[in-house]
Formats: structure tokens, C-alpha cells, sequence
């Protein structure tokens, strides 16, 4: 009953019993009683129905300007209880998305992955929300996301079996794989029902049979970073100025189609996992940066492709109501069509020496004949000059005459009717141009239509006005703009004409879709095959323009001379470089330094530098190995950090409870000025307290801290390594003030820069006595520390046991040294360890 004709299609829609809000409080109130969906709409002002648009050749830095996903949420009950399902489709793309998982208490996975899609609506059952009862996964959904709109669904909608039944119904054949993930996915099929069902609805339409992708997206695939580590590490959004483009997104997005910027920004925020897929898109980075006839052949073919998703998802839908805008969008958009299939050729064209095997799956791919046949098709109707065209009025004549001559007499005598008026239109504003001895010109906007424009200084004018028979007079400088009754009248004529038109150009279109439905679902090929170009073209593009190298991925995080490439875009200059090493047996690095000597950029580096590696990107470094992360956490301190209040001490709590609670031995850990909202004292212990248990996650963690105490814990662990930023101390000329000059340059141990308050109060106006008498005492307590903290010759030892332990183990695994310079290697880490050792145990030891 949810297919066939289109009377039947919504199954008496207005008993579904939406509930809407636009606002989180506004839900709250809404949620006692049932509105119907009609009545419902009106409240979701932010949300449009899409289905009357046509594909744009809109830019692709503007891609994500407008929300248009759909997201369905349903949580298991009882022991079920954190087992969640979603599906979600963006309006301008016919792909279905299905999630389920399980998620922990903090549903840390529930709210990334939206914060991914960016959702213009999100779907729950009514029994989230109800009063007295409401779910924690609610909650924190309207919590986090309190611009977006909720609608609440009965619960009945979140039905399996009917969601089962939509799959297997709209699921195009070349994507019936999914039936084999989705099958015993109960609450994702449940989720996809009740959207699915929804969508249609608000859509006016329905989704032909055998015409979405579906595609089941497991949280396994891809590496989490959470939404307060985007934010933190301005992946996609600059946290000064959202407009602005300093954001690892700015930094590779050259893109040129809308589709491969959407697919960047998923890649960014979700990286891959799989070495050997990162590898593929590796290979054709290097082809492509190598041929430079490869690279620029694809970049000019690909930036001439509109947006293919948003073409697609306008062609599966088939309208309720036959209307003019209906009709017109259906003819723009095989317009469209027929543009985008006379690409495949030059595309092919572009590939065919290609030698990397995804470049080459790409050409064979392109290789289906049902693109040549769906083009045939079209070309028998559509004249061949027909195309797509910038400008309204280019495109307006466009649609009116896309269809050939003697197909329709009818057709013909309509669009003859329709060039006379327009003729008509010319010949009236020249009359009238003569008449009144003024430089007239015809103009046209989609708005207005024919008006009348010309540019003229209102001093040359009889009185300085326009003659009274000129109506909707708009000046701009000296541009003057107007219309007349009589151009009114014609444009009249000329909309009623156009309406004739377009009726009946909307019958022969939707004859020859229905003939080339059954081979249209070759597009979803097409369509990804763009995008993906799209961006490894951009990443390819990326590196031209610095010195990146192309990563390794082994069991280490290795970084010779890396530097921030957001920082690289702002200061227009290569930032200073620095080196990072972590392995399984050096896994915990302390970092220290004063206030501006580069520590959170030098973290915020790493992070990215992992993130660009993952997703096939070269790395802003000489050489690069990394381990493939599953999780990237950033506990980043901020400038009000430094204050000491009870909210930026919860806010750290959250951020590092949350931490602990989803980090793994295959995280990267990276927190930033850890207790800096409380005491001294308090600080110092959270501070190692949570260094010692992330320690025995074995998680790749970067922490930098002010409080050089944590710094000794080396003496307990010998996989923690201690490295500092430089500073230098320079003299003024006149001798008498002392000021710090930053290296940003990092290197081995403990920061020697310490007592930072001391110094800041020697340049105050604080008595000399109470700075010495503070020196005095500060020396006391540290040489009290330090000798609780000394390190005996034993711990020593098993440090240097340790050391030498894993460099071997790390050389074993991915040592592609010769048998010459392997002995040499070796010999060096003998001596290394050799000098590590204490004094007494150093003869007991060789022997």
C-alpha cells in the first residue's frame, strides 16, 4: 500500500501525526498533543520542499550553505536500551543512509554522526519525548542541536517490516547488496520507514520503484573524531569566524563540483581506516601529480559537471500534481541530463592512459553502455544544440525549444506564438526608445520578466522624471529600470504562452524518462566517480602548492619536519618544522614550555596531519609514517581556560570523563592544559591520575600541561618521553629587562623555563623583598619534589631495558635496512643503551 498510483502512494497522509518544532522549547510543549502534518509545516519555516528545483551550477564552496538532510532516530527499549538506529537522505541526493549501533551512556556516536550530516530535520518517535518520560538520547540530541528542527512520529511508523519493505521496493538492483547487512538491522529498517514515509509526504512525490542507493553505514569503517574535537581542531568551520576559510577544509578544497566538496568534508570528518583503500587513493594522487596531461585533462573535464546527486534525486522523484513548476524543473533538468552524458566521452577520453588500478576501475566503469543509450534516447527527441546554458533568458529559450521540430504540431504552433510576442516585446521598447529619444534597452530577469533598462543621467531628463506612462520605476546610480501597461500585458501573453509550452514539452519529457528509467541507476556510478576525482584532483592540487609528501602507514607515528598546514595558509609562509615520534613503546609524550611558545599549534599539527593522512591526502612534512588511528580526541585549552571558575572546571571534567570513557590502544589522545580551572594541587592530580590511566590504554597521547611536576612520571613509566619548547632570553639595549624570544622549536626533556609567575612578577612593581622571599621559598618545595621523585639506578636500568626492547620489536617490524646497515643500526642502539644504563650495572650487563 505505500507504492503503486499516486492517490495511494501516502496512505491518507494527514493521520500520520507529525509533531514539529522548530526549537527545543518549543518541543517540549508540543509534544503532549498531535498535530497533523498539515498543520505542522507551517512551523518548520526553515525547511523547503525541493522538489520543484533544478540542478545549479552553484560553486562548491557554497555547497554547504543550506541544510538539506533528513534524519531519522530511533532508540531500542528495555535491554535494547543504547542499541540505535538512523536513516537519513539529503532532498538533492537519492542515497538512503542507514546506521545501527551500539553506543555507550554519552551516545558519543549518535551525536558525531549527526553533527556529520548536519541535518535540516531530525525525525524520533513520540515516545521519546513523552512528558515525564523523556529518553536521554533525546535530550541530548535537543541539546546539542537546538537550531534544527524536530519532528516527533507516531511510534507505529518505526516499523521494520515496512521499512524491509521500502528498501527492497526503491533499492536500485545495482545496490541490492545491502539486503545482506540490513536484514537483521531491525531498528535502522525501522528508522528508514517511518523517513522514508515522512519524506515523501513533505515532498509532494514519490520515489520511483528501483531509483535510491541504499547504503548501510557501519561505525567500524571510519575513524570518530567527535564534534568537539572538529571544533576544536577547525576541521571544517573556523571557530573565529565561521565565513572564514582557515580550516583543513580551506586548505583542500580545490574542488570544482559541488558533489566532490560534500565528499571532501565527509572524508575530513570522517577519515578511512583501511590502509589498503588509503593506499589506492594514495597511488592516484602520485599518477596524477606526476602527469601533469592527466591532471589538468580530468580538472577541465570535472569542472564542467553539475551537481550530479542533486540531478539524480530530481529525476527518481515523480510529482503528485502536475504543475508549471513541476514541468519546468522536469525539462531543466533532462537539459541537465543530456549535459552530463555528453561528458562521459571526454571523461573516458581523459583516463584512457591512466595507470593507477582505481583510475582504471574509474575508466572501466565509464565503459557502460546504458550511458550511451540513455543519451541515444534523448537525442531523438532533444535538439543536439540544446544545452545547458547560464543566464535566465539563454535558459528559458533553452526549455522552450529543447524538443525537436514535428513532434508536436501543436508544440511547434505554441512556441511560434511564444517568439512573435517576444519579437513584439523588441519592437515596442525600440518604439518607444525613438519616441522619446532615450537609450532603451530590453532586459530580462526570471522575477520581472521583459522590462525595460537604460542608463542615462536624470539631469538629461524633461524635469528630471521619466515619462508617466512608465510604471515600477527602480534606479540604481544612473541605471533606470521600469516596465509599462502594455509590457505588462505582453509579458502576460508571454507567461500564458511559455505555460503552453512547457505542458506540453513536460508529456514528451515524461514519455522519454519513463523509457530511459530502467538505465538511469548507471548515473549513481557516474555520480561517484565525479566526486572522488573531484577530490583526489583537489588533494593533487593541495600538494602543488607546498612541499607535501605522500604517508606511510606502520605500527609508528613518525613526522620528520612536519609543520601546521592551516597556519601555512594564514601566514602565506612555510611555519617552523618539528619532529614527532611515537611507537607502542614510546607512546606517551609530555610537552611543555611557556604560554605562546607554539605547544596547542604543535598539537593541533598532529591531529591534522593524521587526519590528512587517512583520507588520502599528502602531509605537510619531508617524511611522514603514521598508525592508523580509529578514534582522534583533543582536549584543546582555550584563552578563558586560564581563569580558575567552577564552569571552565566542569567543562574539562566533561571533556576528559568523555575521553577516558571511548579511548582505545588505537586512539590518538591529545589534551591541552588539563586543570587549569582548579588549584595547583588539584590540578596536579587530576593531571596525573588521568596520564596514568590512558597510559594503560597504550593510546598514542600527546599532553601538554604547565605543571612541570607531571614531567617525573617518566621515572615510573619508560614509555613516557619528556619534550619542551625552546625559548631564548634576550636583553634589551639597555640592559636592565629581560623578554623572551619564541623558537617555536621543539625538543628533547623538560622545559628549563620555569617559575613563569616569578617572572611575571619581577617585571611588576611587587617589592624586591617578597620576589626573593618567593624564589626562597618556591626553590624549597621544588628540591622537596625533586627528591622524592629522583629516579634509583634500578628504575634506570629497567628504563633502558625497556627502550632497547621496543626499538628492537619496532626494527623487526618494519626495519627495510640492508644487512650492512642493519648491523650498523644495531650497534648504535647498543651503545645507546649501553650509555643509558647506570654506572654500577653497566659491566653486569655486557657480560
Amino acid at each position: 500500500s505505500y507504492f503503486g498510483d499516486k492517490s495511494s502512494c501516502v496512505e491518507n497522509a494527514s493521520t500520520l501525526n507529525f509533531t514539529s518544532s522548530s526549537s527545543v522549547r518549543g518541543l517540549n510543549s508540543t509534544c503532549i498533543g498531535k498535530t497533523p502534518l498539515s498543520s505542522s509545516r507551517s512551523v518548520c519555516r526553515s525547511r523547503t520542499p525541493l522538489m520543484g528545483y533544478s540542478v545549479t551550477s552553484s560553486s562548491a564552496v557554497s555547497a554547504h550553505s543550506v541544510a538539506s538532510v533528513i534524519v531519522a532516530v530511533v532508540e531500542g527499549r528495555g535491554l535494547a536500551r543504547g542499541e540505535v538506529g538512523m536513516a537519513s537522505i539529503d532532498l538533492k541526493n537519492p542515497e538512503v543512509i542507514l546506521s545501527q549501533f551500539a553506543d555507550n551512556t554519552t551516545y558519543a556516536k549518535v551525536i558525531t554522526k549527526l553533527k556529520i550530516l548536519t541535518p535540516l530535520e531530525i525525525i524520533m518517535s513520540n515516545t521519546a519525548c513523552d512528558v515525564g518520560n523523556t529518553t536521554k538520547l533525546f535530550s541530548l540530541i535537543t541539546e546539542h542541536f537546538k537550531h534544527v528542527t524536530f519532528t516527533t512520529v507516531q511510534r507505529k511508523y518505526f516499523n521494520e517490516t515496512k521499512g524491509l519493505e521500502y528498501i527492497e521496493q526503491l533499492c536500485a538492483s545495482e545496490f541490492s547488496t545491502v539486503f545482506m547487512e540490513i536484514q537483521s538491522k531491525y531498528y535502522c529498517l525501522a528508522a528508514a520507514a517511518a523517513l522514508l514515509k515522512y519524506v515523501e509526504f513533505i515532498q509532494n512525490s514519490v520515489y520511483a520503484p528501483k531509483s535510491l542507493k541504499v547504503r548501510f553505514q557501519g561505525s567500524e569503517k571510519t575513524a570518530m573524531i567527535d564534534s568537539s574535537s572538529a571544533q576544536n581542531l577547525e576541521l571544517v568551520i573556523n571557530n573565529r569566524d565561521s565565513r572564514n576559510g582557515h580550516t583543513l577544509f580551506g586548505v583542500l578544497n580545490y574542488t570544482k563540483t559541488p558533489g566532490g566538496s560534500r565528499r571532501l568534508r565527509s572524508n575530513i570528518l570522517e577519515p578511512l581506516v583501511d590502509a589498503e583503500t588509503i593506499n589506492t587513493r594514495l597511488d592516484c594522487v602520485q599518477e596524477l601529480l606526476q602527469d601533469e596531461e592527466l591532471f589538468f585533462g580530468l580538472q577541465a573535464v570535472i569542472s564542467k559537471f553539475l551537481d550530479t546527486e542533486q540531478l539524480l534525486s530530481v529525476l527518481v522523484q515523480i510529482p503528485k500534481q502536475d504543475t508549471v513548476k513541476a514541468a519546468e524543473s522536469k525539462i531543466t533538468n533532462l537539459i541537465y541530463l543530456k549535459h552530463t552524458l555528453e561528458l562521459v566521452e571526454p571523461l573516458k577520453a581523459a583516463l584512457r592512459s591512466c595507470n593507477t588500478p582505481l583510475l582504471k576501475a574509474y575508466y572501466s566503469s565509464l565503459e557502460d553502455t546504458r550511458f550511451g543509450i540513455i543519451l541515444e534516447k534523448i537525442t531523438t527527441v532533444i535538439n543536439d544544440d540544446t544545452r545547458y546554458t547560464k543566464g535566465c533568458l539563454s535558459m528559458r529559450t533553452q526549455k522552450c525549444y529543447a524538443v525537436k521540430p514535428n513532434i508536436n504540431e501543436f508544440l511547434d504552433i505554441a512556441r511560434r506564438t511564444y517568439t512573435e510576442i517576444v519579437d513584439d516585446i523588441a519592437g515596442m521598447i525600440t518604439q518607444l526608445a525613438e519616441k522619446y529619444n532615450l537609450p532603451m534597452k530590453t532586459s530580462f530577469s526570471s522575477a520581472r520578466g521583459f522590462f525595460i533598462q537604460m542608463n542615462v543621467d536624470c539631469s538629461t531628463l524633461p524635469n528630471g522624471q521619466l515619462p508617466s506612462e512608465f510604471t515600477k520605476i527602480t534606479k540604481m546610480k544612473n541605471t533606470y529600470s521600469f516596465t509599462s501597461a502594455d509590457l505588462i500585458k505582453m509579458n502576460e501573453r508571454c507567461q500564458e504562452s511559455l505555460r503552453e509550452i512547457y505542458h506540453m514539452t513536460y508529456l514528451i519529457v515524461c514519455k522519454l524518462l519513463n523509457e530511459i528509467y530502467e538505465h538511469i541507476h548507471c548515473l549513481y556510478k557516474l555520480s561517484d566517480i565525479v566526486s572522488m576525482l573531484d577530490m583526489l584532483l583537489s588533494f593533487a592540487h593541495a600538494c602543488t602548492l607546498s612541499d607535501y609528501v605522500r604517508p606511510e602507514f606502520t605500527d609508528t607515528l613518525a613526522i620528520k619536519q612536519g609543520w601546521h598546514p592551516i597556519l601555512e595558509k594564514i601566514a602565506m609562509e612555510k611555519p617552523v618544522s618539528n619532529n614527532t615520534y611515537l611507537t607502542e613503546g614510546n607512546n606517551f609524550v609530555i610537552i611543555t614550555g611557556p604560554n605562546m611558545s607554539g605547544k596547542s599549534t604543535y598539537l593541533k599539527q598532529i591531529a591534522l596531519c593524521q587526519i590528512m593522512a587517512q583520507i588520502g591526502s599528502y602531509v605537510p612534512a619531508e617524511y611522514c609514517s603514521f598508525r592508523i588511528t580509529e578514534q582522534i580526541f583533543t582536549r584543546i585549552g582555550m584563552d578563558d581556560d586560564i581563569e580558575t571558575n567552577a564552569s571552565t572546571f566542569m567543562k574539562e571534567m566533561k571533556e576528559i570523563t568523555y575521553i577516558i570513557q571511548n579511548a582505545n590502544d588505537k586512539s590518538l589522545v591529545i589534551i591541552d592544559e588539563l586543570g587549569r580551572g582548579t588549584s595547583a594541587e588539584e590540578g596536579i592530580g587530576i593531571c596525573y591520575a588521568a596520564c596514568e590511566y590512558l597510559l594503560n590504554l597504550k593510546a598514542f597521547t600527546l599532553f601538554a600541561t604547565h605543571f612541570l611536576e607531571l614531567c617525573h612520571i617518566d621515572a615510573l613509566y619508560p614509555n613516557v618521553e619528556n619534550y619542551h619548547f625552546e625559548v631564548q632570553h634576550v636583553r634589551s639595549s639597555a640592559g636592565n629587562k629581560e623578554k623572551i624570544a619564541y623558537t617555536y622549536t621543539l625538543s628533547k626533556g623538560c622545559t628549563e623555563e620555569k617559575n613563569y609567575g616569578l617572572k611575571a612578577a619581577e617585571v611588576s612593581s611587587l617589592p624586591s623583598s617578597v620576589i626573593l622571599d618567593a624564589k626562597e621559598i618556591t626553590n624549597h618545595i621544588a628540591e622537596q619534589i625533586l627528591h622524592r621523585q629522583k629516579s634509583t639506578p634500578e628504575m634506570m636500568k629497567q628504563r633502558a631495558v625497556y627502550h632497547l626492547a621496543m626499538r628492537l620489536v619496532q626494527t623487526a617490524r618494519n626495519s627495510r635496512l640492508d644487512p650492512d646497515s642493519l648491523r650498523i643500526y644495531l650497534k648504535g642502539l647498543k651503545k645507546k643503551y649501553e650509555a643509558s644504563c647506570p654506572a654500577p650495572g653497566q659491566n653486569d650487563e655486557q657480560q
